[in-house]
């Protein structure tokens, strides 16, 4: 395997006052590089409990965790934007920032900024931004904010994308932007993994793998 990730038998478990929980009942997964997989299933079934550990917020009870390729023996937590980069439920958008600034960040952290910019540029009009790059994360709707956060994570086309529910404040016509440059992601190379309801991603997607209380299978949900 030349990039991408995997896991092997990963647990995770959580203590809810007297009772364990097991987010997670031994997953085993891997996405490629160049590959767009699609993670479904209800709310409550363990898809975020996953993203969490794959991007390193989370860490397994049980279990491996490894990437391949260039980011082969490195824990996700120590990953930056150009190798990793996670579009969360809560989108993380920083609140002193303009729009334009929030997409640039990973540029700016990177100390990439004037070669990005016209990248960043194109990605907010294509997310049909382009007028609101002065507006701060509050003056924008939630749809606004969450495409702002896809353009941050596709900036420096990374290795690996991670999203949560990405097209979950969008209509028709703003989620097939997004799903689209997801696609162009994977076809550049990138291995990505969305969890989503959206049940016209699970049609862009390569593969898709359903969870239902922990536990992951190949294929949609019948």
């Amino acid at each position: 395997m030349t990039g991408g990730f995997e896991g092997s038998g990963l647990v995770k478990r959580y203590r809810r006052g007297a009772e364990t929980v097991s987010a997670l009942a031994g997953v085993d997964l891997q996405v490629d590089a160049g590959e767009f997989v699609a993670l479904v299933g209800p709310s409550g079934s363990g898809k975020s409990t996953l993203l969490a550990l794959l991007c390193g917020w989370e860490t397994a009870d049980e279990g491996i965790l490894s990437y391949h390729g260039a980011l082969a023996d490195r824990r996700p937590d120590t990953l930056g934007w150009p190798e990793l980069a996670l579009v969360p439920q809560a989108l993380g958008l920083v609140a002193d920032l303009n729009l334009g600034d929030n997409v640039l960040l990973p540029a700016r952290l990177r100390g990439t900024l004037a070669t990005e910019e016209p990248r960043a540029r194109d990605l907010l009009a294509d997310f049909g931004l382009d007028h609101l790059v002065d507006r701060y994360p509050a003056q924008a709707s939630l749809g606004e904010q969450q495409r702002v956060a896809v353009a941050r994570a596709l900036l420096l086309r990374p290795a690996v994308l991670l999203a949560d529910e990405p097209t979950a404040h969008q209509d028709r016509g703003h989620a097939d932007r997004l799903l689209d440059a997801v696609t162009d992601a994977a076809r550049a190379g990138s291995a990505v993994l969305i969890a989503t309801h959206d049940e016209l991603a699970w049609a862009r997607a390569d593969r898709v793998l359903s969870m239902r209380d922990g536990h992951l299978t190949d294929g949609a949900p019948s």
